[in-house]
């Protein structure tokens, strides 16, 4: 059983466990300070909802433009859902960082760091609450999506069951990168080749802990970190549910009946210059095991309360009314998608001003 979350901006108390390391890449790293974050209010983990496989509608994902609308303190009573589906796709929203659970902190801070090119942005101990987090990334917080590891003291290792799939990171040279990874033993789970279907260049390698990452080749981007992948019982269903409750864009969808699987890529912005949020349909398989190890996604708004209605709405479950944390009234919701993938949202305001 996992240990209970605990938030952090998006974080809640997380830790998994495993092998080697590797040299650097070369990335461009803005400085700025970065404050230390703690939401002290637990949060329930999240459960399954029953799961059934339909035929994929294609959407259109047309999003409109985004609109700041500030620090709000709580919705409007006589709000329609019409209102409050149409201002989820106004929102100002980003992805701020996706945390999960490692069983050795420093040995997977060294692997990120010589084998990825990330950068350790801040680390954090919380002995009382017996956890440690520590965010890394490509650039600050405030403009990158990054992530967030979490050890939860005594506990080495964690189950990634089988529906979490894998990390995005976005590399001008595959072959190399692979190529220096093994020079320091990673371990390389797929050699360097054009992915299935398409002719994109990729290679799957493991971090010490199981987790899976994806190197795809690409030009220069502003987002090395660029995705996320889970896998869905249901794709159309999903796909509805992130456009209506989440206000993503539905940036296109890939079918392979090859191979028997289809994705569909949803996300804030362009996928060479933003993080996006890969789904998975496997034909015929309409439930996974999750595991507790991978955790959930933050994501930004102006609105928690108003994100909050949306998700219920489009048929979210809500697992954290929204209101501030106490004892530093940073404004957060979390909610369960229909497979059960938990996300937290976090105030924009407030999130800047904690980074401040």
């Amino acid at each position: 059983m996992a240990s209970s979350l605990r938030p952090s901006l998006s974080s809640f108390r997380l830790s998994g466990a495993s092998s080697r390391f590797c040299p650097s890449l070369s990335f461009h790293f803005p400085s700025r300070r970065l404050s230390v974050f703690h939401f002290t209010s637990a949060v329930p983990l999240s459960h399954s909802f029953g799961l059934k496989a339909s035929r994929l509608l294609r959407r259109d994902g047309n999003r409109m433009g985004l609109m700041a609308s500030g620090n709000v303190a709580q919705s409007s009573t006589d709000a329609t859902p019409e209102n409050v589906l149409e201002w989820v796709k106004q929102d100002k929203r980003r992805m701020l960082h996706v945390v999960y659970r490692v069983g050795d902190l420093d040995r997977t801070i060294k692997f990120y760091t010589e084998c990825l090119g990330m950068k350790l942005l801040r680390k954090r101990d919380i002995p009382e609450e017996r956890y440690t987090n520590a965010f890394l990334g490509y650039g600050p917080e405030d403009s990158h999506f990054v992530v967030e590891l979490t050890y939860n003291y005594g506990v080495d290792k964690y189950d990634i069951g089988t529906g979490f799939g894998h990390f995005g990171i976005a590399v001008e040279d595959v072959a190399k990168t692979v190529e220096l990874i093994k020079a320091k033993s990673g371990k390389i789970t797929r050699e360097p080749g054009p992915v299935k279907g398409g002719s994109t260049v990729i290679a799957f390698i493991e971090d010490p802990d199981g987790y899976k990452f994806e190197l795809l080749e690409r030009g220069p981007t502003p987002e090395p970190l660029c995705q996320v992948m889970l896998r869905v019982g249901d794709l159309n269903r999903s796909i509805e549910f992130y456009q209506k409750a989440f206000g993503m864009e539905l940036l296109r969808i890939r079918d392979n009946p090859e191979y028997k699987y289809t994705i569909a890529i949803l996300g804030y912005g362009p996928e060479d210059k933003s993080a996006i949020l890969e789904l998975t349909y496997n034909y015929g398989v309409t439930e996974y095991d999750k595991g507790n190890a991978y955790a959930q996604i933050a994501i930004g708004t102006d609105d928690v309360y108003r994100t909050a209605e949306a998700i219920k709405l489009a048929g979210g479950k809500v697992t954290r009314e929204p209101g501030p944390v106490p004892g530093i009234n940073t404004k957060i919701t979390a909610c369960l998608d229909p497979d059960g993938w938990k996300s937290v949202f976090v105030d924009n305001v407030d999130f800047h001003k904690e980074l401040e």
